[in-house]
């Protein structure tokens, strides 16, 4: 006969087992039915009929698209050929912004690393495709570019950097050197991109600061300020900031697990690592939730990054941020600005609906955004379909709306901030 304190523990622990089995069962039913699917929240209902105002001329055109590192090699990438139709329609007057996760797993080794033959051929696919481009490329870095923030991932870095200017010259990886940034580019007459190196904030090991590394920023705080004082000077511009990390997500680095993940949680890490660990499995993801590896928002350097970010960009409404690192579309209307997760170029991963999000699907493809002379500026959601088929735009809405005429003419009297200047 078992003591009445260890009845009491084995009571308790099955009662606790088959709460958390039946919750799994009920999370996983729920799945099977979300699962790959586009969710598009109610008050985005009917956004297939909204339309640009006729009779406005495209002025520039964005292409959002992270997480590229693991396309196809041995044959046609759907997503690099759904990029190349997009950058044949949208000519010379446009962008691509590559945000950053560019080489499965580490980023590029060096010369003598038994991987660097894969990593190299890997960018190279990448940098083909955008080779016959008559528009501008624009490259940011990720955390597996930075060896997945390993103490060496600076020379990772600064290697990979090296490689797509010898190769590519005419796109740029910014910020350069690895440094925090900000740094802008002038896109178009009113509209300028503001690229963050958010890596940089996580990172372990050396990281570059101050003049002695060409960086503008003397401390970790010193960006932000930096950021706050070109929002401030260019309000009378529309705004794209880019960074590879998130700062709102219904996936992994947010938090968000499936049913699968508790009791299989080593799939996080290898996705045919098939070793049940039920009800311990749970801690895994209940850590990573609360308090994170360094590349999830729980994380406190993560975490400190993103606090000190968005207190900046909701002070400046309409500004529009993108990032890549989940693997899956995702996009975000929160006081007044949007927020952008692309990073569905190479895989894809669970993403749950609901939530602050406006949209998300689990599925490969980026994000488009078109800007117009009247002023609006559209997003877009792109995503290959079958052989043969015209892609498949999935969602679009309207984020800015047209000039009203006197901020319209203000704005045509003001001078654009030159190409490549951080102030």
């Amino acid at each position: 006969m078992l003591p009445s304190s260890l009845l009491l523990l084995f009571y308790l622990f099955t009662a606790v087992t088959l709460l958390l089995a039946g919750w799994l069962l009920y999370r996983y039913r729920q799945e099977r039915q979300y699962r790959r699917q586009p969710f598009v929240a109610a008050v985005e209902a009917g956004w297939e009929t909204r339309q640009p105002a006729p009779g406005s001329a495209l002025r520039h055109r964005v292409a959002l698209i992270g997480d590229l590192g693991a396309v196809a090699t041995d044959g046609p990438d759907p997503i690099l050929e759904l990029l190349q139709g997009w950058m044949r329609e949208a000519g010379a007057e446009s962008t691509v912004v590559i945000l950053g996760d560019n080489v499965y797993p580490t980023g590029l080794p060096a010369p003598e690393h038994p991987r660097r033959a894969a990593a190299e051929l890997r960018l190279n696919t990448q940098l083909d495709a955008l080779r016959p481009y008559s528009g501008r490329v624009v490259f940011l870095s990720g955390n597996h570019d930075w060896n997945k923030g390993r103490s060496d991932g600076y020379e990772y870095l600064l290697r990979q950097e090296a490689y797509v200017h010898e190769q590519l010259p005419a796109a740029r990886y910014l910020p350069p050197q690895g440094c925090p940034g900000p740094v802008t580019v002038q896109l178009a007459e009113n509209l300028l991109l503001i690229v963050l190196n958010t890596q940089w904030w996580v990172q372990n090991g050396p990281r570059p600061l101050g003049p002695a590394a060409d960086c503008s920023a003397t401390d970790a705080k010193a960006p932000f300020e930096e950021l706050h004082d070109l929002l401030t000077q260019n309000q009378h511009q529309q705004i794209v900031v880019a960074g590879h990390h998130p700062l709102y997500s219904n996936a992994l680095h947010g938090g968000k697990f499936t049913a699968k993940q508790h009791v299989f949680p080593l799939t996080t890490v290898h996705k045919k690592a098939y070793v049940p660990l039920p009800v311990m499995g749970s801690f895994f993801p209940l850590y990573r939730k609360l308090v994170g590896a360094e590349e999830d928002m729980a994380h406190p350097k993560y975490r400190k990054m993103r606090r000190r970010l968005l207190r900046v960009l909701h002070q400046f409404p309409n500004v529009i941020y993108a990032a890549g690192h989940d693997h899956n579309l995702q996009y975000f209307q929160y006081r007044a600005g949007h927020y952008l997760v692309s990073g569905a170029g190479s895989k894809t991963a669970f993403v749950q609906p609901g939530g602050k999000a406006s949209f998300t699907h689990e599925h490969k493809g980026f994000f488009s955004l078109d800007f117009y002379q009247n002023g609006e500026a559209w997003l877009r959601t792109l995503e290959p379909a079958a052989a043969a088929a015209p892609a498949r735009e999935v969602f679009r809405k309207r984020l800015l709306p047209v000039y009203p005429a006197a901020a319209s003419l203000a704005a045509a009297r003001l001078v654009s901030v030159p190409e490549g200047s951080a102030d």
